[in-house]
């Protein structure tokens, strides 16, 4: 079986209890808005992750040169690839490239520095991954969607009821294949019934 096909057999939106692994439309807004709350640090990490669906892997490796402010695009390598090499640019909104530019001392900021850590030295995973719970804790979402991979999979669906093409969206999640992206696609309750409002 070939790497593409797998991840995609793997990856799901419930686990085998039926419960949810991805954050609705009513959590993504009390997430944001109890982030955009946080110290500067933790807001920017958090919405980094609500706002491009990264993995919390690629989010810790940005550095000061990933950023480019004025055009409100992130660059990440992405991860789970057999070539380490592959960058994708996604793009952010306006409050969140401010938020970046403030909270990392942008573009005065030294050069190829992390963004998120001590000075020179990236955050660790864990203290990332604690970083998201506390948010998640504040604004009251529990169950399995409540940590980073929730994040990603409610920015894949957020993305399709938006009306992003599946193409661009597998560019800017880092999919190998087309097929891993489509499963978004399999969004039920409120968020297909916003998909569906769109054609009656």
């Amino acid at each position: 079986m070939s790497t593409s096909r797998h991840q995609s057999s793997q990856m799901r939106l419930y686990d085998h209890a039926h419960r949810r692994l991805y954050i609705n439309a009513e959590e993504r807004r009390r997430f944001t808005n109890v982030a955009f709350a946080c110290e500067p640090q933790i807001a920017s990490l958090c919405l980094t992750l609500l706002y491009t669906g990264c993995r919390i892997s690629e989010a810790l490796e940005l550095t000061t040169n990933a950023v480019q402010l004025e055009a409100r695009v992130l660059t990440f390598r992405t991860l789970k690839r057999r070539n380490s090499q592959v960058y994708r640019e996604v793009p952010i909104p306006p409050d969140l490239a401010e938020l970046i530019g403030r909270a990392h001392n942008l573009p005065i900021a030294y050069p190829d520095w992390p963004l998120w850590g001590p000075p020179g030295h990236p955050l660790n995973r864990a203290t990332a991954y604690r970083w998201v719970k506390s948010v998640m804790r504040r604004a009251g979402i529990q169950g399995k969607q409540a940590c980073p991979k929730g994040l990603r999979h409610g920015y894949g669906i957020h993305a399709l009821s938006s009306g992003v093409q599946l193409n661009m969206l597998q560019k800017w999640m880092g999919h190998a294949s087309m097929s891993t992206t489509a499963i978004y696609a399999n969004a039920v309750g409120a968020e297909e019934m916003a998909i569906a409002d769109r054609m009656w």
